[in-house]
């Protein structure tokens, strides 16, 4: 039976651009979020993590590369080409290449972007990726909402144990613009405070942005001290609604019991759940429910929205890495912002960093349209 690893990764973002800086603010409880005022962005103050743009572009220029790239482009490029850097692949016909992403590059349709508007389709960015680094074959695409990082992970997945790569390589990102601002606010979701998934006293989402890849291999050599095998993934559409999720957590519910059904574990062996948590009313209550229907209750839970806000269709990917450092450390990260339960059901939110031998973890997303996944990853070496 063929293993697949997820290897060697790399996180840009407010809080460092590599994952070993990221997981230490992380690890000392320190937050990307800010007040941001900034009425380019949107008409009235909101909090957000925004990366920064000099340190961006400097981190660009160093690729030594000619040629005129979005800011998510930017973000992309310089992710991957650390993931391919470290882990001295040839990009064969065997190596595969997924873009995952929510809204890609749609900064471009703003009136004064200096971009043709084509660039806004996910198929043009997926083609700028793959040329700039030349891969043999052309980039899979998945947009489905916010759990695009992970189903991207899952995809990966079987496209190696189907044999038709060996290596996939996965950047994912998504950006803070007007028009995802707007969108949020028009549901009555932003929030202008820093975001406190599960809390009693939550008053919305925040949106973040963040650049995160990641190699995912049946290879056992050359593995990142943090590697882990992914041992099973499920997703499940509950068609409930547009944007609200199901009120009873079904399709969250479905999707982690496929997932323990195809990693063949118990689920009283899961260490460590990394869920969605955006700290919006119906989202945080859904996990709840869902997580208590499965006797998930007591186990450590945390939500990485307080560091980073939602962001979007790369916060899975973003998160799963995270998790593999978390596994690698022995370390559970606080889940910032919480206070007081705030959902009818019991959960045991992580509220400060602390030490735990751990061994599997379970990481949950879900997502506009009624979309869940969950996928669950154990230690590749037994630190």
């Amino acid at each position: 039976m063929t293993e697949v690893h997820l290897s060697h990764n790399n996180l840009i973002s407010s809080l460092g651009f590599d994952s070993e800086t990221v997981v230490n603010n992380i690890h000392n409880q320190v937050s990307g979020l800010q007040l941001i005022d900034d009425k380019s962005l949107f008409s009235q103050p909101f909090c957000s993590s925004i990366i920064n743009q000099k340190t961006l572009s400097n981190n660009f220029d160093s690729l030594g590369t000619e040629g005129n790239f979005t800011r998510l482009e930017k973000m992309m490029l310089t992710s991957l080409n650390n993931v391919i850097q470290a882990s001295k692949i040839p990009l064969t016909k065997k190596v595969g290449l997924i873009i995952s992403t929510t809204k890609g590059n749609i900064d471009v349709l703003d009136k004064k972007s200096e971009f043709p508007k084509e660039s806004a389709y996910l198929s043009v960015l997926g083609q700028v990726i793959k040329d700039f680094f030349k891969f043999k074959n052309d980039a899979i695409v998945v947009s489905n909402a916010c759990v695009s990082g992970v189903l991207a992970v899952a995809v990966a997945k079987r496209y190696i144990k189907q044999g038709i790569y060996d290596d996939v390589f996965i950047v994912s990102g998504d950006i803070v613009t007007e028009f995802i601002l707007s969108g949020f606010n028009s549901f009555q979701a932003l929030s202008n405070e820093p975001c406190k998934p599960y809390c009693k006293n939550r008053s919305g989402i925040n949106i973040g942005e963040v650049a995160a890849s990641i190699l995912v291999t049946n290879n056992k050599i050359n593995l990142a001290s943090e590697a882990v095998i992914i041992l099973g993934e499920g997703s499940c559409n509950d068609a409930n609604h547009i944007s609200g999720p199901s009120r009873t957590g079904e399709g969250l519910f479905r999707s982690i019991k496929s997932a323990a059904k195809e990693a063949n574990i118990s689920l009283e062996s899961i260490d460590y759940i990394s869920a969605h948590g955006t700290a919006t009313p119906f989202n945080d209550e859904m996990e709840a429910i869902a997580f208590n229907r499965l006797g998930l209750h007591d186990v450590p839970v945390n939500s990485l929205k307080g560091y980073f806000g939602h962001t979007l269709g790369a916060s899975g990917l973003l998160e799963i890495i995270v998790g593999m450092h978390s596994l690698y450390n022995n370390t559970l990260y606080a889940s910032l912002g919480f206070e007081e339960l705030g959902v009818t059901k019991p959960l045991n939110v992580i509220t400060k960093t602390k030490t735990k031998k751990m061994n599997i973890f379970l990481k949950t997303a879900s997502g506009f349209g009624g979309s869940n996944v969950a996928a669950i990853f154990k230690k590749a070496n037994n630190v």
